[in-house]
C-alpha cells in the first residue's frame, strides 16, 4: 500500500489563521469539515481561496483540507490562500516564481490599530472645546 504523502501549511492575515492538509487528489476543497462553496459565501471570497491554484494550473490535481479560526470570512479566505501557496511551494519549488509574482508568498501584514485610551478610538478624537 503506497502511501500518500500530505504537506502541510499554514496562513495567516489580520487574526484570521489556516492551517491546510494538501495532497494528491481529485480536486475537493473543505474548509472545517465543509465543502469550500458552502463556507465562503462570496464569489470574491471563492477566488481568493483558489487563486493559487489557478496561478500554477493546479486546481484538479490536489485535495485540500483547511482549518480556519479567527477573524471574519474574508481574513479566513486570504489566510487558506497565503497557506495554499506556502503548500504548492513545499510540494514543487518551480512553483515558487509564478506564486511570488503574484504575490501570494507574501504575508498581509496590515493589523486593526488599537484603540488609545482618552479617545473614542484608533485615531478618532473627542470633540474639542475651546471655552
Amino acid at each position: 500500500m503506497a502511501e500518500t504523502t500530505i504537506f502541510n501549511a499554514t496562513g495567516r492575515r489580520k487574526t484570521a489563521v489556516a492551517r491546510i492538509n494538501l495532497k494528491a487528489g481529485k480536486g475537493t476543497l473543505t474548509v472545517n469539515n465543509k465543502p469550500a462553496d458552502e463556507y465562503f459565501v462570496t464569489p470574491e471570497q471563492r477566488i481568493e481561496l483558489r487563486l493559487p491554484l489557478t496561478v500554477t494550473d493546479s486546481v484538479k490535481k490536489f485535495d485540500i483540507q483547511i482549518r480556519a479560526a479567527g477573524g471574519g470570512l474574508q481574513g479566513q479566505a486570504g489566510a487558506a490562500s497565503h497557506a495554499i501557496a506556502r503548500a504548492l511551494v513545499k510540494v514543487d519549488k518551480e512553483l515558487r516564481p509564478a506564486l511570488k509574482a503574484k504575490g501570494l508568498l507574501t504575508r498581509d501584514s496590515r493589523m486593526k490599530e488599537r484603540k488609545k485610551s482618552g479617545q473614542p478610538g484608533a485615531r478618532k478624537r473627542f470633540q474639542f472645546s475651546k471655552r
